[in-house]
């Protein structure tokens, strides 16, 4: 299932991270693991954020693709199912075929 990955990470933990270089380790990890779709990276409510879109085979990969941004950064994280333009076309063609 293609789902959003978000995250906001705390600063005083995230500023640990970019002294001791243990944050941009961190993320090159997760893109290694997600093989996402697509991630952006940016300021979000003044503080670091990430929105990486990715297939999430398994509710049991959760945990060990995750605890490191709760763990090591402190971070918010939400993960949400999320479709294309061309999913929400089939889904919306699904629901006018069986009106």
């Amino acid at each position: 299932m293609r789902v959003m990955l978000r995250a906001h990470i705390d600063t005083a933990a995230g500023n640990e991270g970019i002294r001791t270089g243990t944050l941009p380790q961190a993320m090159k990890s997760l893109m290694e693991k997600l093989q996402p779709e697509a991630a952006y990276f940016g300021l979000h409510e003044g503080v670091r954020s990430c929105w990486i879109v990715f297939d999430l085979q398994d509710s049991a990969q959760m945990p060990p693709l995750m605890e490191g941004l709760l763990l090591e950064f402190n971070a918010e994280v939400e993960v949400a199912p999320v479709m294309t333009a061309e999913d929400l076309a089939k889904g919306l063609a699904a629901m006018e075929s069986s009106h």
